[in-house]
């Protein structure tokens, strides 16, 4: 069974920043894409940014273009998120998960395995 592990989440003011890790085991995280995914209170899950299984390829959403930054070291079977200039609105649970296609898709259906969530809370 695959396991995800989030760590990194937490309190911070708006304008700083927070670096999200993902711990991957029981599977063979150098042939899985990479997501993550976020929901805050009243919304839908929505799509935040992903990465190709060789780390080649990124995605990111619009509103996150310029301040996160995704990146994976397979060694490691870890993916993290840079968090910067964070905002009142960047608060939600963030979600990491695998995709085995191996391509990284934007639409949460595509990902087998996800993790438990951690908490980013922004304040303004």
């Amino acid at each position: 069974q695959v396991q995800l592990v989030e760590s990194g989440g937490g309190l911070v003011q708006a304008g700083g920043s927070l670096r999200l890790s993902c711990a991957a085991s029981g599977g063979t995280f150098s042939n899985y894409a990479m997501g993550w995914f976020r929901q805050a209170p009243g919304k839908e899950r929505e799509f935040v940014a992903a990465i190709s299984w060789s780390g080649s390829r990124t995605e990111y959403a619009d509103s996150v273009k310029g301040r996160f930054t995704i990146s994976r070291d397979n060694a490691k079977s870890t993916v993290n998120l840079q968090m910067n200039s964070l905002k009142p609105e960047d608060t939600a649970l963030y979600y990491c998960a695998a995709d085995p296609s191996g391509w990284g898709s934007v639409f949460s259906g595509s990902y087998h395995y996800w993790g438990q969530g951690t908490q980013v809370t922004v304040s303004s």
